[in-house]
């Protein structure tokens, strides 16, 4: 803003503008100008009113124009005017006639005149401002007054230096006096003899100002102390005025020391009564060297009294200013002393800083402390390098704080071999140090990397420090330990822009000849990893082939003997280099064959029988850190083609073998990383390499060691009774291997191996469900879209297809297998299965689509599948395409009893038994016409052979209960449809009928329990049961009497009978009156209440049914029915069957008005028989 109000300001004096270019200008310009010419007024008015000193509050005045964040900038807009030669405030004094300190004074002579009155003036209101600060008390009520009277001695004072600055008389004077010659000084007004005196007076008034209120240093404490002291409102005690006043002087005799001497042309002013302490005549040049230095020192000191109360984390977050007018002082120290570098040619102002901080460097080191506080101080702006400290006796704690300070400046300079050799110098000798300040607590505890990918990234960091004023930056003393911060200072200086290589040989000697074998073989744990970092952060800043030689060759003089955790971090070292290889595009050969032997001497010993399981214990921390090292780098390369192969050895041979459970899981997930990363480099790298032969053989060359080392291993699990996921997936990994890279495969799977290997992991009856739902999926994901679309079909059709839904749905049974891991892959297995072609094709033709994608859990799914297959095959009319369907069927099936008789042998999982007789129901119902062809009655038979009609029924139950229906309703209608064997069917049907309706008749009376009879369950639709199955065996079967006994279970059986009777719809007499005579003697015979209403309802409803209203004859199959119930029974029950007859006549009376005849021929029978006469009663 300064600026443009500097501009604005030139614009306005300028008399051409006021004139005649004016009357050129458009209204609105005018209009314009006015304006600004107005406001500028009005701003240079509120400057001569609000003078131009150090204050920390806001000022309601100078807020109506601006704020006071901005005060420094007011300030320092004055101050560019000063340094451009121009009048610092054109628009102060203009008048004749100036009040200063109550005298009205001439304004161009009153410094000629009475320069000593006026100084005097000056020092008796400084004094009397002193006097009310000795005097101050600290009562409220004299607050008010004692404010405003040091305000206005504070303001008179002001007002004279301001008068000063510009010194009218003096700049007048100096532009225009001509020399004089001295031929001519006789001659001479005395007037002219008092300005030609004036600069050597005006030099000797400003000495003696600077003698009586001498340094800041000097101020007693108490008033230093108003520099912190809050205050309320706009009320301040006489020694913060006093205080503000000693800097406004302080600034105000620095101006015009600059100013005389700008306008003297380098001319010097002596002062003619004064010599300085060491006998020389005091000059400008010389007062304004004095007390510069002494302004920086005193300001230097008391940022040092701020900064000793400041925690070492704070001392780069927080500025080394009291209150805001030190700050724009320092500020405007800066601005003059560069400008007179730059015009003058004198010391600038990191020159004057550096001579004031360098006696600080020699001190004792019990002394350092504030010195070192200073040198920090400055660091918050800028400042010099200064190292010290570092020799002896300091914590880390300060240390830290140092060397962050060091890198401060290296981020605002360069750093220099002088810093960086200091350093090194430390922390070679302190390598194996802790590094940690125990009061930052955990913060400060994360020093050791512990993958290779984190030391690289650790030295990533380092060689890209964050930008100053970060936070990443102001909070690095919490989140980096000194050392760390030093690799920051060595990257910066191996990285400087310009330098070439010249700073890598400089350091280089200093850095190696401190590694020997004895230093070597010293480093503790913490010391190796601080090693690796250093020559992690050497290798990306210097030559990379250099310093990884030279590591190679440090570590090879670490013990052969030396303890896992050291072999773990000398390990990560060497992969952190690899992966810094990588990065550069560099082969990694010779560091990765290095590394692999040793990987392999650990696993030997690993494998080793003879080895302690404690050893092996610890062995395993190495291995382990191979296996994640490892992993970092397949998944880091880009291509893997830089001989990444290498750390593939033998070693993985001896590993997996001697491997734990825990163990052998990390070493699984290691190897699935490497067959994806194999995997992902792109295709036409892996089916269409590169020309050259190198290029051909590197996926050959990294898939090749995994065919060697993993695969037999993997192959020997296969069968296991607990197979994990890892291993799963690890095969399915292979699996899609070999389709991509047949030729890499073993001899041994050639030709086709990937079919070889899914013979292995996916089609063998000896797997495990769990494997074989793991393994599965990931072959239906993986399908590849650039192979020909009939190719693939055929692929399908004839292996996979066929083969995995046998796999995944008929195997097992096995599906409930307790454990919910093999839900969720059954329920994976079934959402891609659903999605084959050819499945998805039946789906469709089915008109199944929608039901399938809707419901994809694997119960439903299946039932759809096995619905839609029995439902394609009924549709089909041609011979030949019924029979190519059938023949598909029972591939799907496969052999499916074989997977179903462990699970009859063992009765259990009650879980898989349920599964397994429901899915073989399902087929059974819906695949009856298929399953009644000569190509699948042999499958038909075996299932109701082996699940229907078991030798023992034991632990069966819950199975048949829920499942019999299925087989009755597919069994009934294969009988129908069957030409070869329907008789031989049709009789299974009545055994397996009259198995379990026996098997699951209750033995006492439940309603439920016949209601849910299992076969009767399975008569909706299935007439079939009613006509030629049902009846015919309850008559013959549980019916029958054994001369007055009755059949067991007979209360049962009738009611079984009368829930028969009432689901069946059919009014076919023949039907109904089958079990018509068994009812019959069932009311004669037995008087059970219950058996007489059961069989009661019964022939009420076979009565209904045969007579219905609507006809007038009575049923001829009742009728004879009743003929033969009579005539057998006549002369024997004679009352019983007139009994039975009689509740006939209430149910149908035209029955028995038919039977009277034959009733009476019977009666007239009986009666002769006996030769009695006539029977009364009965006739």
């Amino acid at each position: 803003m300064h600026e443009v109000i500097c501009c604005c300001y030139g614009i306005y004096e300028s008399e051409f503008l006021q004139s005649k270019f004016i009357s050129s200008l458009t209204v609105y310009t005018q209009m314009f100008l006015r304006l600004l010419t107005t406001f500028l007024n009005k701003m240079l008015n509120l400057l001569h009113n609000n003078l131009l000193n150090f204050f920390c509050n806001n000022d309601d005045r100078v807020k109506m124009v601006i704020t006071y964040c901005c005060r420094a900038n007011l300030e320092l807009m004055v101050f560019h005017r000063l340094l451009l030669r121009l009048d610092p405030a054109p628009a102060d004094f203009e008048g004749d006639t100036v009040d200063i300190f109550g005298f009205s004074w001439v304004t161009e002579t009153a410094l000629v005149e009475s320069i000593k009155l006026v100084f005097g003036l000056f020092r008796q209101k400084l004094l009397k401002l002193e006097m009310l600060v000795q005097s101050c008390s600290h009562d409220f009520g004299q607050a008010s007054s004692l404010h405003y009277e040091s305000e206005d001695l504070r303001h008179q004072c002001v007002l004279f230096l301001q008068y000063l600055v510009p010194v009218k008389t003096v700049v007048i004077y100096l532009l225009y006096l001509e020399p004089i010659c001295p031929s001519e000084e006789g001659s001479r007004h005395p007037y002219e003899e008092l300005e030609a005196q004036l600069p050597s007076a005006l030099l000797e008034e400003l000495f003696g100002v600077t003698l009586l209120i001498g340094r800041l240093k000097d101020i007693p404490a108490n008033i230093q102390n108003t520099f912190i002291m809050q205050h309320q409102g706009k009320l301040f005690p006489p020694s913060w005025h006093l205080l503000h006043l000693h800097l406004d002087i302080h600034w105000s005799v620095l101006e015009i020391l600059h100013l005389l001497g700008q306008k003297m042309h380098g001319q010097v002013v002596y002062a003619h009564q004064f010599v300085n302490l060491t006998g020389e005549n005091l000059t400008n040049n010389s007062l304004f060297e004095e007390n510069l230095c002494n302004l920086l020192s005193d300001l230097t000191g008391l940022a040092m009294v701020k900064y000793n109360k400041v925690r070492p984390t704070e001392a780069l977050t927080s500025h080394h200013y009291h209150c805001t007018c030190t700050k724009e002082l320092w500020i405007l120290l800066i601005h003059l002393l560069e400008h007179r570098s730059k015009v003058l040619h004198t010391q600038s102002f990191w020159t004057y800083i550096n001579t004031l901080l360098r006696p600080l460097t020699v001190r004792p080191l019990v002394e350092q402390s504030s010195g070192l506080i200073t040198f920090f101080v400055f660091c918050s702006f800028g400042g010099c390098v200064c190292m010290c400290g570092l020799k002896g006796g300091l914590q880390e704690e300060q240390i830290r704080m140092h060397v962050h300070c060091c890198l401060t400046l290296c981020l605002l300079w360069e750093p220099n071999t002088a810093t960086v050799t200091t350093l090194w110098e430390y922390y070679s000798k302190n390598l194996s140090g802790s590094f940690t300040v125990p009061w930052l607590g955990i913060s400060g505890l994360g020093s050791m990397c512990k993958t290779p990918m984190a030391l690289f990234e650790k030295a990533q960091s380092c060689c890209s420090p964050f930008p100053l004023g970060s936070p990443g930056h102001t909070q690095l003393y919490r989140s980096a330990n000194s050392f760390h911060i030093f690799l920051r200072v060595l990257a910066l200086y191996l990285a400087q822009d310009n330098a070439g290589s010249a700073p890598w040989r400089q350091i280089k000697g200093r850095v190696y000849s401190k590694f020997h074998q004895r230093r070597m073989q010293e480093l503790s744990e913490a010391g190796l990893m601080n090693f690796l970092l250093l020559f992690v952060v050497l290798a990306r800043q210097a030559e990379l082939e250099d310093v990884a030689s030279r590591v190679c060759d440090l570590l090879g003089l670490l013990p052969p003997d030396s303890p896992p955790a050291q072999r773990s971090l000398v390990w990560r070292g060497q992969l952190a280099l690899i992966l810094l290889f990588q990065e550069r595009g560099l082969d990694v050969g010779a560091q990765a064959s290095w590394l692999a032997a040793s990987f392999s001497k650990t696993a030997r010993e690993f494998y080793l029988k003879t080895t302690e399981p404690s050893r092996r214990l610890a062995l395993w921390g190495p291995l382990g850190a191979y296996l994640e090292g490892v992993a970092e780098v397949f998944e880091s390369s880009p291509g893997l083609g830089l001989s990444e192969e290498k750390l593939l050895n033998e070693g993985f041979s001896l590993l997996l073998p001697a491997c734990r459970q825990s163990e052998l899981s990390s070493a699984l997930g290691f190897l699935q990383i490497m067959l994806r990363e194999l995997r992902s480099v792109p295709p036409d790298v892996r089916l269409h390499p590169p020309s050259t032969s190198a290029a051909k053989e590197r996926p050959l060359a990294i898939a090749a060691p995994l065919w060697a080392h993993f695969f037999p291993f993997l192959h020997s699990l296969r069968l296991s009774n607990t197979p994990t996921a890892q291993l799963a997936d690890a095969a399915a990994g292979f699996t899609l291997l070999a389709f991509d890279l047949p030729s890499s495969a073993p001899q041994d799977l050639q030709p086709n191996p990937a079919r070889s290997v899914m013979q292995c992991f996916g089609w063998d009856d000896m797997l495990h469900p769990l494997l074989v739902t793991r393994y599965l999926p990931h072959l239906l994901q993986n399908r590849y879209p650039d192979f020909d679309a009939s190719a693939q079909a055929s692929w399908f059709r004839s292996h996979n297809a066929p083969d995995l839904l046998s796999d995944s749905y008929y195997i097992p049974c096995d599906w409930l297998v307790p454990g919910k891991a093999l839900e969720e892959q059954l329920s994976e297995l079934t959402r891609l299965v659903l999605r084959l072609p050819e499945v998805d094709s039946l789906l469709q033709r089915a008109g199944l689509q929608s039901g399938a994608g809707s419901k994809l859990e694997p119960r439903p799914a299946l039932e759809i599948f096995i619905k839609a297959v029995g439902r394609v095959y009924s549709r089909l009319q041609i011979l030949s395409e019924r029979t190519e369907m059938a023949a598909r069927a029972l591939d799907y099936t496969g052999d499916i009893m074989k997977y179903i008789k462990p699970y009859l042998v063992n009765k259990s999982p009650q879980e898989g038994l349920l599964m397994a007789y429901w899915a073989v129901g399902c087929l059974v119902k819906h695949w009856s016409p298929l399953l009644a062809t000569s190509k699948a009655q042999q499958l038909l038979f075996n299932i109701v052979n082996t699940l229907l009609l078991p030798n023992s029924l034991s632990g069966l139950d819950k199975a048949l209960r829920d499942s019999l229906p299925l087989y009755l309703q597919g069994l009934s209608i294969a009988a129908s449809m069957s030409q070869s064997q329907g008789i031989y069917l049709k009789k299974q049907l009545r055994d397996v009928i009259s198995k379990y309706l026996d098997h699951f008749l209750p033995a006492t009376l439940s309603i439920g329990a016949v209601a849910n009879h299992p076969v009767l369950l399975a008569l909706p639709g299935n007439s079939l049961l009613n006509d030629q199955v049902l009846l015919t065996l309850l008559s013959d079967n549980f019916l029958q009497f054994k001369g007055h006994a009755p059949p067991p279970r007979l209360t049962t059986v009738l009611a079984f009978l009368l829930e028969l009777l009432r689901r069946n719809i059919d009014s076919d007499p023949a039907l109904l009156t089958m079990p018509l005579h068994s009812l019959l003697r069932c009311l004669m015979l037995v008087n059970e209440p219950q058996v007489r209403k059961t069989s009661t309802e019964a022939l009420k409803l076979v009565v209904e049914r045969c007579s219905p209203s609507t006809r007038e004859a009575p049923c001829d199959q009742i009728i004879t029915v009743l003929r033969s119930f009579v005539e057998e029974n006549e002369g024997v029950y004679d009352r019983q069957v007139y009994s039975v007859l009689e509740t006939l006549a209430l149910l149908d009376q035209r029955v028995v008005l038919v039977l009277i005849p034959i009733l009476s021929l019977s009666l007239r029978n009986t009666e002769h028989k006996r030769g009695l006469g006539k029977n009364t009663t009965l006739r």
